[in-house]
Formats: structure tokens, C-alpha cells, sequence
């Protein structure tokens, strides 16, 4: 291969992948939080795992990016076994579609989609238009990619020595899945390997017989980067990891096996795929469009053929990689890293632990307020050890969120990031109120104070209407309903209002207007739990503030 070749075929690869990943971008910002709920509706169900695999595949533009966040999925516990595996088929199959693009001949349309993108992702105002603008962009560059790949690799076709190597492919087809794997295994993405298939089918450098093991191959390599971003998970991602790969390779093994027993196989195959083909409008198809179609039926066929045996599967993964997790993880659950590569669905675990922070955070204050009235000294230690765990949620919390790109993501998701750092402040300033409280239990119980009838119902009064707006805030952090956090404004002014006549009424049995009823100290550390509980419902208003100005914002930018 000449050097002018390899230059031009690496920098058509690098457009192809930049095209790609322009493309999957523009997708992902504009579907990014329906995703997200789409997401939510996985099932135990492997047939319902199918199909999220299949449409989120499908819209991310990344079988590899699917698998990643399955094993995150499971690392971080939201995900069985069972139900990755149905996910994993189900991008196989959608991983297909990317393939079913490419084979069109569209490169004649190359400049037209660039120009048109660059312009409108550019210099429009608007960002669903910039979306679409960057989507097209991504496109006519995937194409001018493969139109550079097939220019580059024409000459290939005139040279004895490759089609000698690819002749080979035919006769011993090991030696092209081993080139599939390879390539796909440097390049981590099995799309960019179809692209280069299908600038060597184009070109007449390859044929259908030699195609279809590097075909296979392709579909064996994207396993590697599951693998490798199992590499420090739990026990059962790597589970989700190794099934993945073992079903690819199954796949591919029982269609190497047929290659070698059944003569003629591959043109039988070939002859099939025309048939199905024909049955799809598709009469004479390309042979770039026939490779296409021969990449999604195997996926759906290995899927159909391995869907009834999903428990099989489970028990395999189980007796190949034994064993239990015995860790218990403290500090976050939900997030991981590896989530950083589809920000969208990164925001949506950091509001996962932010719903258990907030978890957290309200069982300390009830169990700090009902120690303090049951002078309950064991409280003091439940709600230190809860305190520490919520430090370390909000440090990983924020290390987690300032690593996530933005590149990818609209306007209202950058938004939302930004007031999370705030809500996350919030959530651990209300820890921080509830061990305030931890302090003044400890304090009454030395110094064996006590509190009259009227103190006691002062308490339990302020306590019940937090209790209220702790539970609102968690539904409002759950459901971004406005109406609930002009709710917890009102609640907020309300308490106020009480905190003002409450401690007029303290200071007043302080002082001795009601003789004998307070002893001082108790009086002090009333006001004290008074204000701790004031403060912890300034934070739930500044909570509801946050998410307010986040949707504030948006109905701004409609106006304007």
C-alpha cells in the first residue's frame, strides 16, 4: 500500500468517525431526556431488553456506547443479568442500522449536507435548528468519508498481492473474522470496519464470499469495549461484559462452522439475502446494500436463536466467571463513570443519587427531631454515620458532575447540571441542620434538660410542616413539577412567619412572663433547634428556586 493510499484512506476514516460522532451528537441532543425516560421503561422482560437495546442503538449511532452503559447499568445495580443480556442482543441488532445508512450511495450529496449543516449549525439562533444542522453536518462528512475511503482503496482492486490476501478470506475464513476483530478492536467502532468493508466492496477489491467473515469478525471486536469497561466493576458487569462477548462469538462461530461444512455456503446465503431482498422492494440490490442486509439479518437471527435461552446464557456467564460480591460499596450507588460517554444518561443517575441523598438526609432529620423529643441517645450515632455518608455522596457527586461533557448535550441538560451542584449544597447543608440537632440531644441529655408541654408542641408542630416540605422536595427533585415547588416556597414563607412568633414566645418564658414553665438553657437550645429547622426549610426553598430557575429559562428562550 502506497503512502498516498494510506494517507487517504486514514484521513476518509477520520471523517467517516467525525461524521459519526457529529451525527450521534446532534441525535443525542435532540433525544437526549426523552431517552432518558425511554430508558426507565426497561423491564425484566429479554424482549422488551431487545427493543430498548434496538432503539437506543439506533438513535446513539453506537452498539459499543450501548454495551458500556449496560455494564454501568448493572455495575451500579439498576440492571439484572438477565435484562442486560436482552439489551446487549438488541444492540446488535440496532448497531445495524448504522450499517443500513452507509450503504447508500449518497457521496454525490456529500457538500450539499455539509454546507447546509455547517450554515444552519453555525449561524442559526435557534438550537433545535443547530441540532438538525449538526445532524446533517455529521452526515454529509460520514459520507465525504466514504467517498475519500473508496477513492483511496480504488487501486486495491488492480493488485494481485491483496486480492490474493482476500481470496484467502474465502478459502480460509478464520483469517478474515481474525481481520474483523482486529480492525474493529483498533478503531472501537464496528461501523467505521463496515465503512471500510464497504469501500473494498465498492471498489470490486472484495466480494460477497470474502466480506462476509470480516463481517463477523466486526461483530466479535465491539465486544472489547464492554470488556475493557468491565475491567474494576462488580462481579456481575463483568457478567453482563463476558455475555456479551460469548454471544457474539457464538454467533459468529456457528456461522463459520456452517462456512466450512455446508459447500457453498456463502453463495447460498447470498442467494437468500436476494430473496429477502426482493421480498423488501429491494430487486437486484448492490452489493454494498446485500452486505448491509446480510449484517442485520445475522443479528436478528442470532438474536432470535439465542432470545429463548437468555437464563441459559445467565447460567453460563455464572459458572465461567463464579463467585459472589461479598463488597459493601458505601458513599454513591447510581453513577459511574463509565455513564461519561452518554452524558444524557450520566445526568439521569446524578438525579438518581441525588434522590437517595435527599433519602438520607430526611431520615436524619426525622430521626434527629423525634431523638431529640424521645431523648434518644442512639440517634446521635444513626445520624453521625448518615452524616458522613451524605459528605461523601456530595464529593463524589460533584467530581462526577464536573466531568461530564457538555458538548452533547441541549441547552435545558446544561442547565440542569448547574443547578444540581446547587441542589446537591443544599441537600448536605440539611444533613449538616440534622446534625446540628445530633449536637443539641447530646446537650440536653448532659445537662438533663427538660422542656415544657408548650415547648414540646412547638416542636412537634414546626416538625410535622418540615416533614411535609422534606417529602415535597424529594417528589419535586423526582418530577420537576412547578406547581410543587410553589408549594414549598409557601411553606418556607409559613415557617417563617412561625419562627418569628416561636421565638418571641421562647424568649418570653426565658425571661420568666410564664414562671417556672422554661428553664433558660432549655429555652436556648429550643430557639437553637428552632433555627436548625428554619435553616433546613431555606435550603428546600433554595432547592425549589433551582429547579424553577431551570424551567424559567426555557420559557424565556420561547419567548424570545
Amino acid at each position: 500500500m502506497g503512502i498516498d493510499m494510506a494517507i487517504g484512506l486514514l484521513g476518509g476514516l477520520g471523517l467517516f468517525i467525525y461524521g459519526m460522532k457529529q451525527m450521534s451528537e446532534g441525535l443525542q441532543k435532540t433525544a437526549g431526556k426523552k431517552l432518558r425516560h425511554f430508558l426507565a421503561v426497561m423491564t425484566a422482560k429479554p424482549i422488551m431488553g431487545v427493543a430498548v437495546g434496538t432503539v437506543v442503538t439506533a438513535i446513539i449511532q453506537s452498539s459499543s456506547a450501548t454495551t458500556v452503559m449496560v455494564v454501568g447499568f448493572v455495575n451500579a445495580g439498576l440492571m439484572s443479568l438477565a435484562q442486560s443480556i436482552g439489551v446487549i442482543m438488541g444492540a446488535n441488532i440496532g448497531t445495524t442500522v448504522t450499517a443500513q445508512l452507509i450503504a447508500f450511495k449518497l457521496g454525490d450529496y456529500a457538500f450539499h449536507a455539509i454546507a447546509i449543516g455547517a450554515f444552519t449549525y453555525l449561524f442559526s439562533t435557534r438550537k433545535k435548528v443547530q441540532y438538525f444542522g449538526q445532524i446533517l453536518l455529521g452526515f454529509g462528512l460520514l459520507f465525504l468519508g466514504m467517498e475519500t475511503m473508496e477513492t483511496a482503496m480504488h487501486p486495491l482492486r488492480s493488485s494481485p498481492v491483496f486480492l490474493n490476501w482476500m481470496e484467502s478470506f474465502s478459502q480460509y475464513p478464520v483469517l478474515g473474522v481474525l481481520t474483523g476483530v482486529g480492525v474493529t478492536a483498533i478503531i472501537q467502532s464496528s461501523s467505521a470496519t463496515f465503512g471500510i468493508l464497504l469501500g473494498l466492496v465498492s471498489t470490486g477489491a472484495i466480494h460477497y464470499s470474502a466480506a462476509i467473515p470480516i463481517l463477523l469478525g466486526s461483530n466479535i471486536g465491539t465486544t472489547v469495549t464492554a470488556v475493557l469497561s468491565a475491567i474494576g466493576a462488580n462481579l456481575t458487569a463483568k457478567r453482563a461484559a463476558a455475555a456479551h462477548f460469548l454471544f457474539n462469538v457464538f454467533g459468529a462461530a456457528l456461522m463459520i462452522l456452517f462456512i466450512y461444512l455446508i459447500p457453498n455456503f456463502t453463495s447460498g446465503l447470498e442467494n437468500l439475502l436476494l430473496t429477502i431482498s426482493g421480498l423488501f422492494g429491494q430487486v437486484n440490490p448492490s452489493e454494498e446494500r446485500l452486505i448491509a442486509n446480510t449484517h442485520t439479518f445475522f443479528n436478528i437471527l442470532n438474536t432470535l436463536i439465542w432470545l429463548p435461552f437468555t437464563s441459559f446464557m445467565v447460567y453460563l456467564v455464572k459458572k465461567i466467571i463464579p463467585g459472589e460480591d461479598l463488597t459493601i460499596k458505601r458513599g454513591t450507588t447510581f453513577i459511574d463513570e463509565r455513564m461519561l460517554s452518554t452524558p444524557y444518561v450520566a445526568i439521569d443517575q446524578v438525579k438518581k443519587e441525588i434522590l437517595a441523598m435527599i433519602n438520607i438526609s430526611q431520615k436524619m432529620v426525622i430521626t434527629s427531631v423525634e431523638g431529640f423529643l424521645n431523648k434518644d441517645k442512639d440517634a446521635i450515632k444513626k445520624i453521625r454515620r448518615r452524616e458522613e455518608i451524605v459528605n461523601e455522596m456530595e464529593e463524589e457527586l460533584l467530581h462526577f458532575i464536573q466531568k461530564i461533557p457538555q458538548g452533547q448535550l441541549n441547552d435545558i441538560d446544561i442547565r440542569t447540571l448547574d443547578k444540581y451542584f446547587a441542589v446537591v449544597d443544599d441537600i448536605e447543608s440539611i444533613a449538616d441542620d440534622a446534625n446540628d440537632i445530633a449536637d443539641l440531644i447530646e446537650n440536653s441529655l448532659e445537662n438533663k434538660l427538660k422542656f415544657s408541654p408548650d415547648a414540646q408542641a412547638t416542636i412537634q408542630e414546626v416538625f410535622a410542616i418540615v416533614c411535609d416540605v422534606l417529602d415535597s422536595t424529594r417528589e419535586l427533585i423526582e418530577t420537576d413539577d412547578l406547581e410543587i415547588a410553589a408549594e414549598i416556597l409557601d411553606a418556607e414563607e409559613k415557617l417563617d412567619r412561625m419562627q418569628i412568633q416561636f421565638r418571641e414566645e421562647s424568649i418570653s418564658r426565658i425571661k420568666g412572663s410564664k414562671a417556672g414553665s422554661c428553664d433558660p438553657n432549655s429555652g436556648i437550645i429550643l430557639l437553637e433547634l428552632l433555627d436548625d429547622l428554619e435553616h433546613t426549610s431555606d435550603q428546600m426553598a433554595d432547592i425549589a428556586h433551582s429547579i424553577i430557575e431551570i424551567y424559567e429559562q426555557k420559557t424565556e428562550e420561547k419567548v424570545v
